[in-house]
């Protein structure tokens, strides 16, 4: 799919991760697309380290219904998009100490009014659904509804519907500079020259540097650093281990296989954008807050890994055309929740760029709650 790149295109998207990808194919349709992506292949740092769930509640009463509304595509693709969905069963915990059963409360009839599937749960319930679990550690809200993504089909097949409609792809082709040009922009990639009407800023950790390289004031953009590691247990753990997420936001951890977890701190270390590595101490910190839930012998850390997880000020995503400069496009700030809510969020800035309004669940969505003209 790399290719020289042509002389002009309408929209030029920078980042090629599921952000870009994503909306390259829902906009391929109706528009010339451009892709372009710094790295040798598109994905490489938050896409392609992401753990990723389909869970609700997950990021805040703010992103909910984004989730929500992407559910149809993640789990029934149309066939001319995928012959498979992209979810398989998982279930979630939101889970808290006894001194937190007001804020499992809480959480608990927070997403229920939004119409959320969610049921609080205490006692020995929970513990039936995690062995091991310690006695303090048994208020909990479950979500039946939450499944995993495979991120890296998903993301593939959006590739590939982005290629059929005629889009292209350029890797190894950072922005280095971009002005502009009578109606449209005239942008200097590391190797060569191309002119397009709009450029989308797509580039998740590097979304503010991209920003004031075509002279658009930054949002805020702020990279996290997010541990990761597949530990292997003591104990014969199931691999359908629900997603278990604490309540205050210190850790979550699910199966993987038998005996193994994934396990995060879940922790959100300050960053400036480059290809993030784990450090020993998040490593620590988060087998030492597993092992105070749950009785289980840590065998050994198999993998580690880190990514970056890229906020606006406010921790939602931020889409729309910039308010000073209707020709830049912001899509950004999709935190860790980005893969969850990629379908909707691709249809409803496409129709802001020109492909139809999108139906049913996502059609109701009210984008403007998203826009970049918040911050000016």
């Amino acid at each position: 799919m790399t290719a020289a790149p042509p002389s002009a295109t309408d929209v030029l998207i920078v980042g090629a991760g599921i952000a870009g990808a994503s909306l390259a194919a829902a906009l391929a349709p109706w528009r010339r697309v451009m892709l372009i992506e710094g790295e040798d292949a598109p994905g490489y740092h938050a896409t392609g380290r992401s753990a990723a769930f389909w869970h609700e509640s997950y990021g805040g009463v703010g992103v909910q219904p984004l989730t929500r509304a992407s559910l149809e595509t993640l789990n029934s693709p149309s066939p001319g998009f995928s012959d498979h969905g992209f979810l398989s069963p998982r279930g979630a915990l939101t889970l808290g100490q006894r001194s937190e059963a007001a804020a499992v409360d809480a959480f608990t009839a927070e997403f229920a009014a939004r119409g959320v599937d969610i049921d609080r749960m205490s006692g020995a319930p929970v513990a039936d659904m995690v062995p091991g679990l310690r006695d303090e550690w048994r208020e909990a809200a479950y979500e039946a509804a939450c499944r995993d993504i495979d991120v890296g089909g998903l993301h593939a097949a959006y590739l590939r519907a982005a290629k059929r409609e005629g889009a292209t792809l350029i890797t190894r082709a950072p922005l280095r500079r971009a002005r502009r040009v009578g109606e449209g922009w005239d942008v200097e990639l590391s190797d060569g020259r191309v002119r397009a009407a709009l450029i989308v800023n797509a580039a998740g950790a590097w979304a503010d540097e991209v920003a004031g390289a075509c002279g658009i004031k930054p949002v805020g953009i702020q990279p996290y650093r997010r541990t990761v590691m597949q530990v292997r247990l003591g104990v014969p753990v199931p691999a359908d281990l629900p997603l278990v997420v604490h309540v205050g936001g210190e850790f979550y951890f699910k199966g993987q296989s038998e005996g193994r977890i994934w396990l995060t701190p879940h922790d959100e270390t300050p960053a400036v954008p480059h290809d993030a590595a784990p450090e020993e101490m998040d490593v620590a910190l988060a087998i030492d807050r597993l092992q105070s839930v749950v009785d289980w012998p840590v065998v050994a850390v198999e993998r580690k890994w880190a990514g970056l997880r890229s906020f606006a000020p406010d921790r939602m995503p931020v889409f729309g055309a910039d308010p000073h400069e209707p020709a830049f496009i912001w899509c950004a700030g999709q935190g860790g929740f980005g893969i969850q809510t990629a379908p909707a969020i691709a249809r409803l800035l496409a129709a802001q760029l020109g492909a139809p309004e999108p139906a049913g669940m996502m059609g109701r969505v009210d984008a403007a709650l998203y826009a970049p003209a918040r911050f000016a």
